[in-house]
């Protein structure tokens, strides 16, 4: 088992890790009935984009030597409706300046193949950026 999810009512719930404990709420977003007081279900699913991309370039940069701590990704999520859905996400990646060409190219195809970028519907559009100037 991986999670636990407990719905607390009032469009809220409290997903639970299971092997650590560690545990965060969500709320349904202000446009879909909810108070947006926490991560919605779709954000969540944009945001772990995000997350994964720069955890996969953080293994690769620790097995090439270099150094990512700092890095940013921020991520702008929109919605469609008919059905509602998430219809595109943008990544941008905000990374240290002082790595060289090559280890941007091998970090930004490692990025650009993260589980969790494979896994989004096809027809959700991905726009990813990096930026190498921290």
């Amino acid at each position: 088992m991986t999670a636990k999810i407990i719905y607390d009512g009032e469009l809220r719930t409290t997903c639970e890790h299971i092997r650590s404990g560690d545990s965060f709420k969500t709320d349904a977003p202000v446009d879909n009935n909810g108070l947006g007081q926490a991560f919605s279900p779709t954000d969540i699913v944009a945001t772990a984009l995000g997350s994964c991309m720069i955890t996969v370039m953080g293994i690769k940069a620790r097995d090439l030597g270099v150094i990512l701590d700092g890095a940013t990704v921020t991520i702008t999520k929109h919605m469609a409706s008919g059905p509602r859905r998430i219809s595109k996400i943008e990544a941008k990646l905000n990374l240290p300046a002082d790595v060289s060409q090559k280890h941007r190219k091998i970090l930004e195809n490692t990025g650009k193949t993260c589980p969790v970028l494979y896994s989004l519907h096809p027809d959700i559009e991905k726009s990813i950026t990096f930026s190498w100037e921290l």
